[in-house]
Order: C-alpha cells, then structure tokens, then sequence
C-alpha cells in the first residue's frame, strides 16, 4: 500500500542558522561563499544544510531591490531524456495543463542519472518553484529531503508502484509487465525471451521485467533467456540485442521487449533474418507508439496515456488538494505481431 508523508513546511534561512548555531548573516555568507567565516563554521552550516535539506532562494537574491518581487509562477520539471517520444508526449501534456492555470514551466533532463536528478531538483527548487513534477517514484536521499523540504507540490509521474511523496500520477508498470506476460500465454507461446536497454538506470522497465517474469513463473513458463544491452533504448539496440539472443537460444518463440523502440529494431532483425512474425517468432512492446502502430505487421504492445498523465499531472499541481495516487491505467493492443 502506498503511503504519503504529510508535506512539511517550508525550510528557511533561520532553521539553518538555528540548527547550526550561528547567524543567519554568518549562513548568508557561506552559502554565497562571501565574507569570512571559520572553516569549522562553515561544515555545521554544510551540515545543517544538508540534514534539513534546505536550497537557497536564488529567485529572492536575483530580485532583491526590485520592483517586482513576485516573480513568474514557475513549475520546475524534470525528465529522464527527451530522446524518446515518450517524454516530449508528457510534456505536451504537462504544458497544456500549465497554461490553463497560467503557470510557466522550466525543464531539465536528468539522462536516467540520479545524482544529476538530485542536482537538477536543488537547482530548480532554488528559484521557489510553485511545484515541481519528477519522473518516478525513486530518488537519491539527498533529492527526497529536498523534495520534503521544499514547502511545494511534488507530482511524481509515469509510476505507481512505490510510495509516493505527495501526488502520484501514471499506471502499475508492474501490472505492464503482468499483462504482457498473460496475453503471450494466452496466444499459447511457452519458450519466451526478454530484449532490454539498462534496467539499473530506467527503474520502470526493471519493474516492467520483473512483473512479466513473476506471471511467466507463476505460470509454470518461466523467462528462458534476456538480453540487455547497455545504454539508453533504441531501434538500432533492439536489433543487435535480438540477433545476440536468438544466436544463443535458437528455439524461443516470442520475446518481449523493453519497449517499442527496442521492438521495432528486433522487427527489422527478423526482416534480415528472413524470420516470419508471428509464426517464427512473435514480438511483443511497450509504449504504444505511433510509429509501431503505422508498421507493415502493427505491434502488439501496450499504450500508455501520456498525453493524459501529464494533463493530469498539470492539473493537480495547480488545484491544490490532499496527496493522492490517481492511477490512469494502460491498453493492450493486440497488433498482429503477437
């Protein structure tokens, strides 16, 4: 069961100052790296800073003296890569949703790298965002307190498996994995492999997986072999990690794949191969892209809502009620692939 934490306030200057046993100058003029203070001073700030998870306001230094200190209502957002069409659909979404409410966004690409998601998040929170949307439910330690600190909506997307930090918006990608696993047992496939890019960077496909191989298991069919290839996904991937696969484990008779950029690769692997789909051997996605769908033989996967998720995102992130989990569930697309 996911359980939300109830949102603190807002941590300032002072609390610093108050848990580090100095002046909020004296803190001022370390963070600014400004003025003289003992090298002793300067780690109980550091300290303090990072227990309390506090981020400097940049926006009220840039605008100290100004006429106008409210500034923009600014919504920081952070994704994993802008690559995959899957990201800029969400983002289509989340903008929408933003301009409804009059809100401006600020986006940042974390590249699947924690530590530069944590980065990322303290440099957007600096400037005293009205919220900030993030992809997924898993972050650094360091990100979490200062997600926890920040005194704004938190909107965490694309993922509901995992605890949520205030509003959760997306679909079980276990569940996804689950769902595949069912429709290719269904079909009556029993010798299945798995084709994926670096599940220890994209955790969502490592929970896809991991829901897929559990029904296979259950089933009494478990997963035969994988191959996941590392780096970010693409068609070019998928390729090559489906020749690598089918080289080892000559007689599988479907593979599931990390998603659809990785499926269309393996397609155009058994094109050249001269390997008839689905009777030779059947593919099966995730994502439900366009492209996939536009195919000679449209891919069986799964459709995700994107565009919604990130209108809903939007759309909680502004209306300004209690911490909730709004799970928009997914479609199978049966294709003709699987």
């Amino acid at each position: 069961m996911n359980v939300h934490q109830p949102r603190q306030r807002l941590v300032t200057l002072s609390d610093v100052a108050r848990a580090a046993g100095v002046g909020e100058s004296t803190v001022s003029r370390v963070l600014r790296k400004h003025g003289s203070f003992s090298k002793g001073t300067q780690d109980r700030v550091a300290e303090a800073v990072a227990r309390l998870g506090y981020v400097p306001n940049r926006l009220a230094g840039s605008l100290a003296g100004s006429a106008n200190s409210t500034g923009p209502q600014l919504v920081g957002i952070v994704i994993p890569s802008l690559t995959n069409i899957v990201f800029p659909d969400l983002l289509r979404g989340i903008a929408g949703g933003l301009d409804a409410v009059g809100f401006q966004s600020v986006i940042a690409v974390s590249d699947y790298d924690p530590e530069r998601e944590e980065a990322l998040i303290g440099a957007l929170l600096s400037w005293r965002p009205a919220g900030l949307i993030v992809t997924g439910l898993e972050h650094t330690p360091g990100a979490v307190a200062r997600l926890r600190a920040s005194g704004v909506r938190i909107v965490e997307m694309v993922d509901t498996d995992g605890p949520g930090l205030d509003i959760v918006v997306g679909f079980s990608n276990r569940a996804v994995g689950r769902a595949s696993a069912e429709h290719l047992l269904g079909r009556g496939y029993r010798r299945i492999g798995f084709v994926g890019h670096d599940l220890d960077r994209d955790l969502r496909a490592g929970k896809r997986l991991a829901g897929f191989a559990a029904a296979l298991a259950a089933a009494g069919h478990p997963l035969r072999d994988r191959e996941i290839l590392a780096g970010p996904s693409s068609a070019a991937a998928g390729r090559e990690a489906l020749g690598r696969l089918l080289a080892r484990t000559t007689d599988l008779d479907a593979v599931y794949f990390s998603n659809d950029d990785m499926a269309l690769g393996g397609y155009f692997h058994c094109l050249a191969a001269g390997l008839s789909i689905p009777g030779r051997l059947a593919l099966f996605g995730y994502n439900g892209l366009d492209i996939t769908a536009a195919m000679p033989q449209p891919l069986s996967t799964i459709r995700t809502p994107r565009l919604r998720i990130g209108e809903v995102a939007a759309e909680r992130l502004g209306a300004g009620g209690p911490a909730e989990i709004v799970d928009l569930g997914f479609e199978l697309i049966e294709g003709a692939t699987a």
